[in-house]
């Protein structure tokens, strides 16, 4: 679904990612880990076209995306989130999505010329705000959500282009226990005829998740496999607590 062979990311000498092969399986979640500065995120921001590789290709189906343009690889199916949310303060829920809903059939530069075009999305607008449990909020401004709400409305942003294939960068980062359960929950019901790629920390959520896991470090990786096994990889545990402990 989603391969990347030899790929490179080169800062001025430094190599955020070194020589990655990166295969995702269709209808899976496979997690991205390692300690910070491994190059997680950098590899996102290549997947999904906000840098260009130094080197190296990236397919999606079969295809050579390799450098394309973030808009044009969310045209084959790819949405994303971000470690930071970003929203409209003033924006109520239904209005997010709605937007999304334009953007998506190529009319988010036409938002303003009729309320009757943005009606016309209300439906689906309000079955994606139940899909991630904000059903009851649809009204309400972005800026009176709670954190774990305003990622879950991320979500249903991510999930208005109709992807095929959803990239969340750190979907947890910052959330109190409730709000990570309530996360999880919601990963596992929008991952129905979908594939997940997700960049986690908190490894509860990856081994409740996930099918299969890439270990980064230092740009590469580390090591690769089902939960259970890389999470007892010496590799990996002198990556995260340090050579004495392993």
């Amino acid at each position: 679904m989603l391969r990347t062979r030899g790929l490179v990311k080169d800062f001025n000498g430094f190599l955020a990612v070194n020589d990655v092969d990166l295969s995702v399986t269709p209808g899976t979640v496979h997690a991205l880990v390692g300690p910070n500065g491994a190059g997680k995120t950098t590899l996102f921001n290549l997947l999904t076209g906000f840098l260009k590789p130094t080197s190296g290709s990236i397919l999606l189906d079969g295809h050579d995306v390799t450098g394309s343009r973030p808009e044009a690889i969310a045209q084959r199916g790819v949405a994303r989130s971000f470690q930071i949310t970003s929203l409209f303060e003033e924006l109520s829920l239904r209005a997010h999505v709605e937007l999304a809903l334009q953007g998506r059939d190529g009319n988010g530069y036409r938002f303003w010329r009729s309320d009757k075009q943005l009606r016309s999305y209300r439906a689906e607008t309000d079955k994606l705000l139940e899909q991630v449990g904000l059903a009851g909020r649809a009204g309400v401004p972005a800026g009176s959500l709670a954190y774990g709400e305003k990622r879950a409305l991320e979500l249903a942003l991510a999930l208005a282009l109709s992807p095929r294939i959803l990239l969340l960068d750190e979907p947890t980062a910052g959330m109190g226990v409730e709000d990570v359960s309530r996360t999880v929950e919601l990963i596992r019901r929008v991952r129905e005829d979908r594939t997940i790629v997700l960049v986690e920390h908190n490894m509860k959520v990856v081994g409740d998740l996930t099918e299969k896991v890439t270990v980064m470090q230092f740009g590469k990786i580390l090591a690769e496999g089902p939960y259970e096994q890389v999470r007892n990889d010496p590799r990996v545990i002198t990556a995260y607590l340090g050579e004495s402990v392993a």
